[in-house]
């Protein structure tokens, strides 16, 4: 039954145990991908416990007794190149260090066999202490732990009760260096972890790997002048006279000097190879060296163009602006707009992120956007007062929008397509009189612009313009019509809201929306509001259930002239009624031409109303 359980064991329960094996903590924010349960697995609070004395591998205490075997890894990294090299230093304190050492990872070799692992075949936890023992003895790693744990030396003194001074242990003892393994994997382990700069840790093990091989490069070079028939004929015997009985520290020195001159290709000469050994080994270690700088440029290169990447996106982007400026001779007030445009694009991508939130779920998309725009909807006089489904629903869609100062964000006439909400900042609302601009009024937070065009769609009948660095959110046209249409009461409420609005606006305002009363007029706005609450309303009276569709055009344009036939007055836009005969009169009563003939823009004649889209030109004359 236990080995059944064990087979059969989600790793999930395993990663929570954070703190004890018995201990529960629902944060997988940093778990290791590889101990993630295998896609179907059924997993949950009521899976089995690990069995009796079995290590969780991501158990906190088991976590710092790794770490704190990292710390012994680095001592033992510079005691085996020492040890070979200098043998006066592999006895006396430092002898009794490495007995130390040795006996806390032959502890962690013993706890190996307590530990947990992941199958790779089924993905899920084994705890079984038969089969983790069987695997870890048969696996590579066993022999080499041992191998690399024993101490040979003691070990001969014990046996034979004396010291042996050759250099076999000095080589046997270089088999520690397995052990930096644990070194390799804490970094891979560190670099992925948020709570860690990826900078600084990849800087940090690019100068271990630096220091690691000036240390060893320079205890092998003294090694190898320590063991030449004639150490006057050595690099470092031809410098410093019996240096053999010297101190170890001066002849490390010397070597340390060697090893970073050499690695750095400084190559000043005063230390250098003498006889063919030695030569040999400059050679082997200065192509080593070229393969280990350029691994060390490389990634500090990438480390710091990284960081900057940005930056020349932005300054290319800024050039080639003023390339096309210059080459297009446009206006300086025009180029400025143009760079200041591109300058708050890359300041306000941080905030923006839209390629983070593409990742993400729509959920969590959802819930950005209820934090971060509700409020400010729902506080707009348009919707006030519409259910909590609808508000939802429109702020999920939002896209967020930043505008410097001096640039048009909608233009009188253009195709309304957007409207918007201002999140801070200010606009200017425009009109455009014999070639000059006239301000008619300002906005602030909170307030809207572009739905006079949506709603009644009709092409925009202002400019808006920032005044200073705004933020704006955008609902889209059609987005906010399949939204609003299959509501009903959220939908009078909003045309309640909008019709009180239309009455509301400045005279100003009014007199240049010359077209205003005529739309009022179409759309039976004073039944709207005096029929708000009924529940008999007909929803069909508004302009959101009037969205527009290829099959049934709703609003056309007219004209009492012939088409390209330059006239002052310009068109009206009106509801296109059911026939051509109620066409005609319309046109005689809106425009006081009667006429006869339809045609379109481009001079063909209308003879079926149902050809007609939304926007078409009609002239009738």
């Amino acid at each position: 039954m236990g080995e059944v359980l064990s087979e059969t064991r989600s790793p999930l329960p395993l990663l929570y145990r954070r703190h004890s094996s018995g201990e529960v903590l629902k944060n997988l924010a940093s778990v290791s991908s590889s101990l993630l349960p295998a896609f179907g697995t059924l997993i949950g609070d009521d899976s089995p416990s690990l069995k009796k004395y079995v290590i969780a591998p991501y158990d906190r205490r088991y976590r710092w007794w790794q770490a704190f075997l990292v710390l012994l890894v680095i001592y033992s990294a510079w005691s085996s190149p020492f040890e070979l090299a200098f043998k006066k230093g592999a006895s006396g304190p430092l002898l009794v260090i490495d007995l130390v050492v040795d006996l806390f990872f032959t502890i962690d070799i013993i706890l190996t066999f307590f530990v947990a692992y992941l199958d790779n075949s089924t993905y899920l936890l084994v705890d079984d202490h038969k089969k983790i023992a069987t695997r870890y003895v048969t696996h590579m790693m066993f022999p080499m732990d041992v191998a690399s744990t024993l101490p040979f030396q003691s070990i001969y003194r014990l046996f034979t009760g004396r010291t042996h001074h050759g250099q076999i242990f000095g080589i046997l003892n270089l088999l520690r260096l397995w052990r930096l393994r644990r070194v390799s994997k804490l970094f891979s382990r560190l670099e992925k972890d948020t709570r860690f700069s990826y900078f600084w840790t990849r800087c940090t093990k690019l100068i271990c790997v630096t220091l690691f091989a000036v240390h060893s490069a320079g205890c092998f070079y003294y090694w190898i002048a320590t063991h030449h028939r004639h150490i006057e004929d050595t690099w470092i015997g031809s410098i410093v006279q019996d240096i053999e009985h010297r101190s170890i520290w001066l002849g490390y020195t010397y070597s340390l000097y060697w090893s970073i001159v050499t690695l750095t290709t400084t190559g000043y000469g005063d230390l250098h190879a003498i006889n063919t050994g030695e030569k040999v080994f400059n050679i082997f270690y200065m192509l080593f060296n070229i393969g280990l700088t350029s691994y060390l440029i490389g990634n500090m290169t990438n480390l710091i163009v990284h960081s900057a990447v940005r930056t020349f996106v932005m300054r290319d982007s800024i050039n080639e602006i003023l390339r096309y400026a210059s080459k297009n001779r446009l206006p300086e007030g025009l180029k400025q707009q143009m760079l200041a445009h591109m300058q708050l694009k890359f300041k306000t991508a941080e905030l923006q992120q839209e390629e983070v939130l593409e990742d993400l779920p729509k959920a969590i998309r959802s819930s950005i956007a209820q934090h971060l725009f509700r409020k400010c909807v729902e506080k707009t006089y348009l919707f006030k007062g519409i259910s909590e489904d609808l508000s939802s629903q429109l702020v999920t869609d939002l896209k967020a929008e930043y505008f410097p100062p001096k640039v048009e964000v909608v233009l009188e006439n253009e195709i309304p397509t957007d409207f918007y909400v201002v999140v801070s900042g200010s606009m200017e609302v425009l009109t455009h009189r014999n070639g000059t601009e006239h301000l008619l009024t300002s906005l602030g937070p909170m307030d809207m612009f572009g739905e006079i065009g949506v709603l009644f769609n009709i092409p925009q009948p202002f400019t808006v313009r920032s005044k200073k660095l705004s933020q704006v959110v955008r609902i889209s046209h059609h987005h906010f019509k399949e939204l609003v249409q299959p509501l009903n009461r959220d939908a009078k409420t909003i045309m309640s809201n909008f019709v009180q609005y239309l009455k509301n606006l400045k005279k100003e305002v009014q007199d240049e929306i010359s077209f205003l009363t005529d739309h009022l007029c179409d759309l039976n706005i004073e039944q709207v509001s005096e029929n708000h609450d009924t529940s008999d309303y007909d929803q069909e009276n508004t302009p959101i259930a009037n969205a527009p569709s290829r099959s049934s055009p709703s609003r056309v344009i007219i004209h009492a002239h012939k088409p390209h036939e330059e006239r002052p007055e310009t068109g009206k836009v009106v509801h296109l009624p059911g026939s051509v005969a109620e066409l005609l009169e319309l046109v005689e009563k809106k425009l006081g031409k009667r006429g006869s003939v339809i045609l379109m823009e481009d001079g063909s004649q209308v003879e079926d109303l149902e050809v007609l889209r939304d926007n078409d030109h009609l002239f009738i004359f």
